[in-house]
């Protein structure tokens, strides 16, 4: 199957886009987007790797589900548009930054600039339906990115993997810990934030792995 995608992800990832699963997927989400609201627009489902491409990735970030309401979702997991009100999980992404680094909270909640400088935003589920949470869930879009997990920890080496929350956590069972930094911590939502996100460290330790095997360090 032919994919809009990046270039070099479309060359590690292609094996995938070839099975039988994929293709049901894209039937299915096809005739979602026909018949009902989903986001993100259609046009940004693979924005996550248009923005980051494969051999740039430094660090990956898991989240779920897209956001679901009007506006916000574009593609990134944690990140909004320009002008939109920053979600609960968000205030705290910053509130951790600020915290450990010392920078203030930005203007914006658009992590485009993350993606830029080698951070793969990506959710799970790659679209939703609006305003109903987990309505794409089990349709193959988790198939597809635990594969992409996979790739990323087979195919590069000394990645960092921020996983927050019990389901990213799972998907360290993909992950060789000797060839990349896994970190694990509960999710920034406010329901867990308190058990384990605030005070993690992940973004100082972050820096300081990539630091520590010559790379640039992401400005957060």
């Amino acid at each position: 199957m032919d994919v809009r995608i990046d270039p070099s992800w479309k060359n590690v990832l292609q094996p995938e886009f070839d099975k039988p699963y994929f293709k049901e997927l894209t039937d299915f989400v096809r005739a979602e987007y026909k018949t009902k609201r989903i986001f993100p627009p259609a046009g940004l489902i693979f924005n996550a790797f248009d923005q980051c491409p494969f051999d740039r990735v430094k660090v990956v970030i898991l989240g779920q589900d897209p956001y679901h309401g009007e506006g916000q979702a574009h593609g990134l997991c944690f990140s909004v548009n320009d002008g939109v009100r920053f979600p609960p999980s968000l205030v705290n992404i910053f509130k951790e930054i600020e915290d450990e680094l010392g920078k203030p909270a930005p203007a914006t909640g658009n992590l485009l600039r993350w993606s830029r400088q080698g951070v793969l935003l990506l959710n799970a589920t790659l679209t939703v339906q609006a305003h109903t949470p987990g309505s794409h869930q089990g349709h193959g879009w988790e198939r597809f990115t635990d594969s992409v997990i996979r790739t990323l920890a087979t195919q590069r080496e000394h990645l960092v993997f921020l996983l927050w929350g019990a389901y990213a956590q799972s998907k360290a069972a993909f992950i060789d810990p000797t060839r990349h930094l896994v970190l694990q911590s509960a999710h920034p939502s406010p329901f867990s934030a308190h058990r384990g996100f605030f005070g993690n460290g992940h973004f100082a330790r972050a820096n300081q792995y990539l630091r520590e095997h010559g790379l640039a360090e992401i400005d957060w």
